[in-house]
């Protein structure tokens, strides 16, 4: 007798009041026998369990957004959006109700019917029964949701009474704290649909292509037919088995006057794999318009401790925060990008090169569009998920030298000393230049003689004329008169390091671009030099914003001067003359886009890689071409690419065309932009190039001189002299 009085005590708790707890403690009189003990440590448990449940911040699909708000990418670990009870269609709620918790309604978490017959059989020993209310199944994936090791995922799903009596201690506890309608649209948040859909919205989209909120009966009688076997049940996979649970929930919706028997008539007679319009939706960057970018984004979280103390906190964040990214990407000039990569090195071409262009804005440093001729994976010729443009820390590579592009930093440092712009070298086809001294504490170490080579004209240059025919031999002797210590402190300045992160070399082929860099980090250099000298980290990432609309913040961005206004400005009128001069032999005379621009072309030795930078005033880009096998094995020279032969292949043979057509989409419909440059270059300021070149005689006596003395200024360690011979760089 005392064992009964403890059942009937613990249907009292369960909130089995009266007579309902009479014939619970009724029920079990045969097998108290055998089961006071368990009755006395069920109610003893039941009593010491906690009555508050911890609700999950649920997994949810995090969305990467264009700068104009366009969704381009999903990530998720569980493909999840929340949605608030009014965004589903009512007669999915009733299905739901009808389907899994008839008297939702009407008990207080614990259905007594249900918990009867479950106790009793759990009590005699025969295999535990359903009878879970929708309350305590949401308790159930509320606990599975909050596991935190394989022990408590185990527990939570466990075919035991402790569990059941668990399920029901919470359950109570959550229908005092919450109404029905709370508790419905939890479950709905939180249950799993099949097809990796979790929750009602996902499962919507995910079968039908549609919001929750316009579901139809045949569409809401399918989907809550699922929750019992979502796999048992998928109608991609099973189209019978879900017709035929799906005429169960029919049934029941009309037993239960939720629908009529013409309804659910005419619901019987259209074929599930008539209604159901599968939408997948893609994880993760692969299949992103920009996958590239995409993947730079989650670099950029992945790798910011603000984010999470460790890797996996912040991995974790992507996949289940629900976050909103919104980027700085452009849509427009995205697609102008991968559309000038593609056509130029189609990804399939057997040459198995590789391009790839970066634009950043001048003035914010935002990443505007980021394209390779690469699709995103592994399993075959022309994928990969090396993204070309970045450096190793973003899932880069080592980088490639950047040829001649360099020569703009050696501009600036001429600039800063005062050198004349219209002092002529003399620029032989050949020189061994010598007084190259190293950088700080290896200031008084003197480099060996280093030979160079013109792969273009030879004579008498002044900067304008150099600068347009990229002559090697002088930018040599500039360099000698600037050193080479402040041209790398320039660079950096503006962001460029070696693509594995560490310090450019201070070497005498610096101004030939014998470092390996990417060309994200020279497309910022050179959207410096548009922005008159005004520096900004280059960026991906606008805002971020958590599910329930909470900011969290961003990288920062602050933007500092680092080289004057009118060294920048000249070095920008330089590199006009390069694209829009008169010089008959500028080396970017075809790259015109019809709008203010400048630019310069990079050529390393055997055209191991080529490239071509440039600007307007509100758009910088750099685009790349070469082997990532290896460009000095497999060089851009003696080649056939997309149908035509090269021999070999300059910085305006491909890379150029890439640039050109790139900047002419991503700026077609934006008014055209002046450039507003305040050069102060030698002794005042200097509005346009000298006529002198090989094809004038109007050219002052050469001032040229064959030594240098050693930067006074600090800079970055001097690293060993390539070997490569620079002949080509231009």
């Amino acid at each position: 007798m005392q064992s009964v009085h403890r059942l009937a005590a613990l249907a009292r708790l369960l909130g089995l009041g009266g007579v309902a707890g009479l014939l619970l403690a009724g029920a079990l009189v045969p097998v108290v026998g055998v089961t006071g003990g368990l009755a006395t440590r069920s109610l003893e448990g039941f009593e010491s369990l906690p009555v508050t449940l911890r609700s999950p911040d649920l997994a949810q699909q995090t969305v990467i957004e264009a700068a104009d708000g366009t969704p381009f990418a999903t990530l998720y670990y569980q493909n999840r959006i929340s949605v608030p009870l009014s965004q589903v269609a009512p007669i999915m709620q009733r299905a739901i109700i009808d389907t899994e918790d008839e008297r939702f309604y009407q008990h207080h978490g614990v259905d007594v019917r249900g918990t009867l017959r479950s106790l009793v059989s759990t009590l005699t020993g025969r295999q535990v029964q359903g009878g879970s209310t929708i309350t305590q199944q949401l308790v159930k994936q509320t606990l599975l949701a909050s596991a935190t090791d394989a022990a408590s995922a185990a527990a939570a799903t466990a075919r035991t009474p402790a569990r059941k009596l668990r399920e029901a201690r919470y359950a109570l506890a959550l229908e005092r704290k919450f109404t029905k309608a709370q508790i419905l649209e939890s479950y709905l948040n939180i249950a799993y649909f099949g097809a990796g859909a979790y929750g009602i919205e996902a499962a919507s989209r995910r079968y039908f292509s549609k919001p929750a909120s316009e579901l139809t009966l045949a569409e809401a009688s399918l989907l809550a037919g699922l929750v019992q076997q979502p796999s048992g049940y998928d109608p991609l996979r099973h189209p019978q088995a879900a017709t035929d649970r799906r005429s169960k929930v029919l049934r029941n919706m009309v037993r239960l006057h939720d629908i009529t028997q013409a309804q659910a008539d005419h619901v019987e007679q259209t074929r599930v794999v008539d209604i159901v319009h599968p939408a997948s939706v893609p994880n993760g960057c692969t299949g992103s318009i920009a996958p590239f970018f995409c993947d730079y984004v989650m670099q950029t979280i992945r790798t910011d401790v603000a984010f999470g103390p460790t890797l996996a906190a912040r991995d974790a964040l992507l996949r289940t925060g629900g976050l909103h990214i919104r980027t700085s990407l452009s849509l427009q000039a995205q697609k102008a990008a991968q559309k000038a990569v593609d056509r130029t090195i189609p990804r399939n071409d057997p040459s198995r090169k590789a391009a790839a262009i970066s634009l950043v804005q001048p003035g914010t440093g935002a990443i505007v569009a980021m394209a390779q001729n690469r699709l995103w994976g592994t399993s075959g010729v022309g994928m990969t998920t090396y993204n070309y443009n970045t450096n190793m820390a973003f899932s880069g590579t080592r980088g490639m030298q950047a040829g001649s592009t360099f020569k703009v930093f050696v501009l600036a440092a001429a600039m800063e000393k005062g050198l004349s712009p219209t002092e002529v070298i003399n620029s032989p086809k050949t020189r061994t230049f010598t007084q190259f001294y190293g950088c700080g504490a290896n200031g008084a170490s003197l480099f060996p003689p280093y030979t160079v080579s013109n792969s273009t004209h030879s004579g008498r240059f002044n900067m304008y004329t150099g600068t347009a025919e990229s002559v090697n031999t002088y930018f040599m002797a500039l360099e000698q008169k600037t050193g080479i210590c402040r041209p790398a402190e320039i660079a950096m300045s503006m962001g460029v390091t070696k693509a594995d992160g560490s310090a450019l070399e201070a070497v005498p082929s610096f101004v030939l671009g014998a470092n390996e860099v990417s060309p994200l980090s020279l497309a910022n250099a050179y959207a410096t030099f548009a922005a008159h000298g005004l520096y900004c980290p280059a960026h991906a990432v606008l805002s971020i914003t958590k599910a329930d609309g909470t900011a969290l913040p961003v990288p920062p961005t602050s933007c500092s001067q680092v080289i004057a206004r009118g060294v920048a400005d000249g070095v920008a009128l330089m590199l006009r003359g390069v694209i829009d001069g008169n010089d008959p032999h500028r080396t970017g005379g075809t790259m015109a886009l019809g709008r203010p621009a400048a630019g310069k072309t990079g050529t390393t030795d055997d055209s191991a890689a080529v490239w071509f930078c440039g600007f307007t005033p509100d758009l910088a880009g750099c685009a790349w071409a070469g082997d990532p096998r290896g460009g000095f094995k497999y060089k851009m020279s003696d080649i056939v690419i997309n149908h035509v032969r090269y021999t070999p292949v300059y910085g305006a043979s491909i890379p150029g065309p890439i640039w050109k057509a790139t900047m002419q989409g991503a700026l077609k419909g934006a008014p055209v932009v002046q450039f507003d440059l305040k050069p102060v270059l030698g002794n005042g300021v200097i509005e346009g190039p000298a006529a002198c070149g090989p094809a004038t005689s109007s050219c002052p006596a050469s001032s040229d001189t064959a030594t240098a003395t050693p930067s006074a200024t600090p800079g970055v360690p001097a690293g060993p002299t390539p070997t490569m011979s620079p002949s080509l760089s231009h």
